[in-house]
This record gives structure tokens, C-alpha cells and sequence, in this order.
């Protein structure tokens, strides 16, 4: 799937792992109430094949994926932009003091709209989370109008 994350398509860095759609551009590392992602040099396509050896856990317990920006049809954008993205730089503190080497980056909604802020935060999103803080479930919650 490299022309996903080789075009000019806004990647979101927080998506479901869709097969044929999706690119994994990390492996959730560290501890259940201190994730972290490690970051993959090269996104890898979302494959049948990936997802069910990630069984019996979802995929987006362990990867994280990023396929194209729903925009419109996400509960997270607002017609201009991501809230997730909005929040998670508001009210989420910095967890790295340098900028992760991601790979997806130049494509990314939340490095486009939000800049370094977001990529100080992004390790420690992520997309399946059953055992969130309080805040990360706050954060992470859309915002109907």
C-alpha cells in the first residue's frame, strides 16, 4: 500500500486497520497504563493476513494505522478540521521531548493541523484502548453538537 502513504493523501494517525486502506507506522509498546508506540521506519500495509494474527486482540490494541482522512464522515472533524487532534494538544501533556521519527508525517491530519504539539503527544494514542485514564477517555470522546 506505499501510495498511501507515498501521495498526497491526509493520512489520519488514528484510524481502523482497513485491509487494502490502511498502513501500520507503529507497534504498541510499554505498559497497559503507559503505552507507548514505537514507531516503524517503513508504514506496512494492512493485510488479511496481519489481522488475524493480531487474533485474539483487535488490531488497533496493538498497531497503529493510519489510512486516508475521512473528513466529513468522521465523528472527529468539524467540517475544517480534527477535534480529536484539537484535544489531544489541549489537554494531553507532551510524553517525548523530541520529535518521534514517524514516518507517515509529512501525510499526517494532526501534523498538518496541529504541528510538533501533536507529535509530542502521539505516542502515547491508542486507537483500541479498553483500559483508558480518565482524561485519555475524555479526550478520545467525540463532541456532538
Amino acid at each position: 500500500m506505499e501510495e498511501i502513504a507515498g501521495d498526497k493523501t491526509t493520512l489520519c494517525p488514528s484510524s481502523r486497520p482497513e485491509p487494502g486502506n490502511s498502513v501500520v507506522f507503529g507497534i504498541i509498546s510499554g505498559s497497559v497504563t503507559e503505552p507507548k508506540v514505537a514507531y516503524l521506519k517503513q508504514p506496512q500495509p494492512v493485510t488479511q493476513e496481519l489481522i488475524a494474527k493480531a487474533s485474539p486482540i483487535t488490531p488497533a490494541e496493538i498497531f497503529r494505522t493510519a489510512s486516508p482522512c475521512a473528513a466529513k464522515g468522521c465523528q472527529h472533524f468539524d467540517g475544517q478540521d480534527c477535534r480529536l487532534a484539537m484535544r489531544i494538544v489541549e489537554k494531553l501533556p507532551s510524553v517525548v521531548e523530541e520529535l518521534p521519527p514517524c514516518s507517515i508525517r509529512r501525510d499526517c491530519r494532526w501534523w498538518q493541523q496541529e504541528g510538533k504539539s501533536a507529535c509530542m503527544r502521539c505516542p502515547q494514542v491508542v486507537t483500541d484502548n479498553y483500559n483508558p485514564s480518565q482524561l485519555i477517555a475524555e479526550v478520545s470522546r467525540p463532541i456532538t453538537d
